[in-house]
């Protein structure tokens, strides 16, 4: 059907009952297990936590676009920031090019703090992973690419 620039727009693909009953199931699943893995944090907010590993990817980085990559408000993300040096996980200082413009950095601690997270949450996964029976372990592969794909679908 065109739209109003006279642009066809794809239709959706058209998926039986089943399929969409385990398309719920996955949802479910996914939304529980990402849960878990959150409780995880490190004794940071889930906001803290992925700001800090915002800065370790993108450092140093203008705290306006990390406010934009993490999709909050310049106020925002200034307290977040301001959490974030009070506890010794970045460093803040002005932008050789801007004075007014502050750039933040992560310190050594807060690549300890991300490291232990991320290790804490891939132990997890491994434990649950490990009392799986092998024959449901044989298909991790596969199920790794399919989630991979998925996640790929919405990154274009």
């Amino acid at each position: 059907m065109p739209s109003a620039r006279g642009a066809v727009k794809p239709r959706p693909a058209v998926i039986d009952v089943d399929e969409a009953a385990q398309a719920a199931r996955l949802r479910l699943a996914v939304g529980r297990l990402a849960r878990q893995l959150r409780r995880r944090s490190g004794g940071l907010t889930l906001s803290q936590l992925s700001a800090l590993a915002s800065v370790e990817l993108l450092e140093p980085v203008r705290l306006s676009d990390l406010a934009a990559r993490e999709c909050v408000a310049a106020p925002t993300m200034t307290r977040i920031a301001a959490r974030l040096v009070e506890s010794g996980l970045c460093e803040r200082r002005e932008s050789p090019e801007d004075a007014r413009s502050a750039l933040l950095t992560t310190t050594a601690a807060g690549r300890r703090a991300l490291r232990s997270v991320r290790a804490e949450r891939t132990q997890l996964l491994a434990q649950r992973l490990a009392a799986l029976p092998a024959e449901q372990r044989a298909h991790l592969p596969d199920a790794v690419a399919l989630l991979e794909a998925l996640v790929a679908g919405d990154e274009g």
